[in-house]
């Protein structure tokens, strides 16, 4: 079956293309197939399409010209066909449920501000930390089938990834989620297996997304969160151990693979010539479990002349790292809020 993007972008180039050229040929705009959904990020599925997948896709605007949306909008339900190779064009979703064209007109703006949650300044420190990686990829993942604004192109660029010194304080809080090793330890040797487990699973996630930030990639929500991180350059180095922490019933197994999959992450934070120690992995004070050495995030912080971050907790990075609500994560609305939080940390 034809993936969502290969039919936006069929929908695109012999129907809304061809109508925009000859209703309006000077209007600057941009055009793809941007937002929520599978076929954004390439996993849709024959499961996947059985809601909000069809003719979809996202018109964008200059600011100059946001007057011109309502124009847009209605130019395109009344000139639309009614159907596009045996689809439907007009029908209903999850979110509007009127049998309605799902062209989305917006400025590039509003959009932005619409699935980031807010209004996006490369130069806010705390905007960067208020990010979380679906919220980004609904704005950079998807193709971009035709570009003629001034914004689009930059913004898009501008959210490729974290600045250089908020990547080392999110990468940093990240090493003191992992520092929490030894507590996976210490519950299987005090009789509570199903919580060593649980710790255990945590801890798999928690290197998975390290890996992410280190890939310099962005993380999908959880339904795709495994299928994009296959896709990263250390997946295959990490796969095997941390299926083993999953699998394994023997604590000292788990920890093995987990202290394994650790030092692939210390490896390539080193090849990305971030500060990293010799040796990151070390005892847990006299005991026999190890842990993330103290030194791996102090020298990540060392030497940050942001003075957003040397104010904050180091342990705090960004919101998907200390607040793992899918509901809160999920919605733009909720998130804003949020900001509320690293301003009382500010304050003292």
């Amino acid at each position: 079956m034809e993936s969502g993007i290969a039919l936006a972008h069929a929908y695109h180039r012999e129907v809304v293309g061809p109508l925009l050229r000859r209703e309006a040929p000077r209007l600057p705009h941009a055009a793809g197939r941007l937002g929520p959904g599978s076929d954004v990020l390439g996993f849709d599925d024959d499961v996947s399409r059985d809601h909000d997948w069809g003719l979809r896709l996202q018109l964008l605007l200059d600011d100059a010209d946001a007057d011109l949306v309502p124009y847009l909008d209605e130019l395109l339900e009344r000139e639309l066909p009614d159907r596009f190779r045996g689809r439907p064009v007009r029908f209903a979703t999850t979110w509007d449920p009127r049998p309605r064209h799902k062209v989305s007109v917006d400025t590039v703006n509003g959009f932005a501000r619409q699935h980031l949650g807010f209004g996006f300044d490369p130069a806010d420190t705390v905007g960067w930390l208020m990010l979380t990686g679906q919220a980004v990829l609904e704005v950079t993942a998807g193709p971009v089938f035709a570009d003629t604004t001034a914004w689009l192109g930059p913004l898009r660029a501008s959210l490729r990834h974290y600045p250089a010194e908020v990547e080392r304080y999110v990468l940093a809080a990240g090493w003191h989620r992992l520092s929490r090793l030894p507590l996976h330890a210490r519950a299987a040797e005090t009789g509570q297996p199903m919580h060593a487990r649980r710790l255990a699973g945590t801890l798999v996630e928690d290197v998975m997304r390290q890996a992410f930030r280190l890939c310099r990639t962005w993380a999908p929500y959880d339904k795709w969160f495994e299928r994009a991180f296959q896709r990263l350059p250390i997946a295959a180095e990490l796969t095997g151990p941390l299926t083993t922490v999953l699998h394994s019933g023997d604590p000292r197994v788990r920890e093995d693979a987990l202290v394994t999959a650790v030092r692939v992450l210390l490896v390539r934070q080193r090849e990305r010539g971030l500060p990293t120690p010799p040796d990151g992995v070390g005892p847990f004070f006299t005991r026999a479990s190890r842990a993330v050495r103290p030194e791996v995030p102090a020298a990540l912080l060392a030497g940050l002349t942001d003075p957003v971050l040397r104010r904050l907790p180091p342990e705090a990075g960004a919101i998907d790292q200390w607040l793992d609500n899918p509901w809160l994560l999920a919605r733009p609305a909720m998130r804003a809020p949020l900001a509320a939080a690293y301003g009382q940390w500010l304050a003292h």
